[in-house]
């Protein structure tokens, strides 16, 4: 049977992917957030990659979806039951005693999105449910030491929200949470392509050639291409085209300036000694968004400031989560129904 401490568990829920991370053993799930479940029972069907595979390609009774959008539950029954999924999943059916769970929020979420997530962690078989802002989760994950009185600033750019905060002391200076972020750059690809070549392609090739030939600065814009297929509007017959990182880089410049303007936004609110602290310091940039091929040179051209990307970006959320539950006594948060977010009260 797992220990006490091993029984712990921390959930990145994301809106593209679920990273879990289990106390003793690190991060032992790493899956995206689809579901697919027969319409008619109501009957899972698939979870994680199995159900990411068939978005798009499903007959009419089975229905795949991503129970999440732009950071919160938009489908709670899905979230519960991928939840639970993981769960069991990460902690096998050995374990008599039900775990507790630490789950990331984005900061901008209401009271009544917040009590959603830890309600859906409690029904799905936590013990007792945690939420930690994502920032906060962000900076202990990239290592960062907040617990000083110094600034740090995290930029976290995940699947569907953007979440910037300025730390310090263990907590949250001024922050600002967008909902703006990996899936806007997918939808603002696809509209593109729509409109420019009368293609219409699907959230998943948007993505991929986000990943493979995107980019956010000017100078990386070279002739390098990747052909997508889709189906041409003028015809409705399927069709093949090349598509250049430069088209990719002029697609992706609207949620690109939302996001800069947030972070500038973020900083003239910041007080003038942490700011201070943050020309030496920079920025840690984390979540799968802050892949982007030159976003890290794009920003800190637009604010002045070093950019260092965490080395394990995409894990550190999760990483974080898992760091929290072991400081719960310092984080404020020996009651679950009481806080508004973990903080380091040290």
């Amino acid at each position: 049977m797992l220990g006490l401490g091993q029984h712990d568990i921390g959930i990145d829920l994301g809106t593209a992917t679920v990273l879990v991370y289990v106390q003793g053993k690190g991060i032992v799930l790493r899956e995206p957030s689809v579901v697919a479940f027969n319409r008619d029972t109501g009957q899972i069907f698939a979870v994680g990659e199995e159900a990411r595979l068939m978005l798009g390609r499903t007959p009419g009774n089975i229905v795949a979806l991503r129970p999440l959008r732009e950071g919160v539950i938009a489908d709670y029954d899905s979230t519960e039951k991928m939840l639970r999924y993981f769960i069991t999943k990460a902690c096998g059916r050995q374990g008599l005693l039900r775990p507790r769970v630490m789950v990331c929020i984005p900061s901008g979420v209401t009271s009544v999105e917040e009590r959603a997530v830890r309600q859906a962690a409690l029904q799905a078989g936590a013990r007792q449910a945690y939420v930690i802002e994502e920032p906060l989760a962000a900076a202990l994950g990239a290592g960062l030491d907040i617990s000083e009185p110094s600034g740090s600033m995290v930029v976290d750019i995940g699947g569907g929200t953007t979440d910037i905060a300025v730390l310090s002391l263990g907590g949250i200076v001024c922050s600002s949470s967008l909902r703006v972020a990996g899936d806007k750059f997918d939808e603002a690809i696809v509209r593109y392509i729509r409109r420019e070549h009368n293609l219409m392609i699907g959230e998943r090739s948007a993505e991929e050639l986000k990943i493979h030939i995107g980019t956010a600065h000017p100078s990386y814009r070279g002739e390098a291409g990747m052909d997508v297929r889709g189906r041409d509007l003028v015809t409705g017959l399927p069709k093949t085209i090349n598509i250049t990182a430069g088209e990719i880089y002029i697609a992706v410049q609207e949620p690109l300036q939302q996001i800069i303007g947030a972070v500038k936004e973020v900083l003239e609110k910041t007080p003038p000694e942490l700011a201070a602290d943050l020309v030496d310091k920079g920025i840690v940039m984390t979540g799968g968004g802050s892949l982007l091929h030159g976003l890290d040179l794009r920003l800190s051209e637009e604010t002045g400031l070093p950019v260092h990307i965490a080395e394990d970006p995409v894990s550190c959320v999760a990483l974080g989560t898992g760091k929290a539950l072991t400081m719960l006594d310092v984080l404020g948060q020996s009651n679950p129904s009481e806080g508004r977010q973990a903080r380091l009260n040290r």
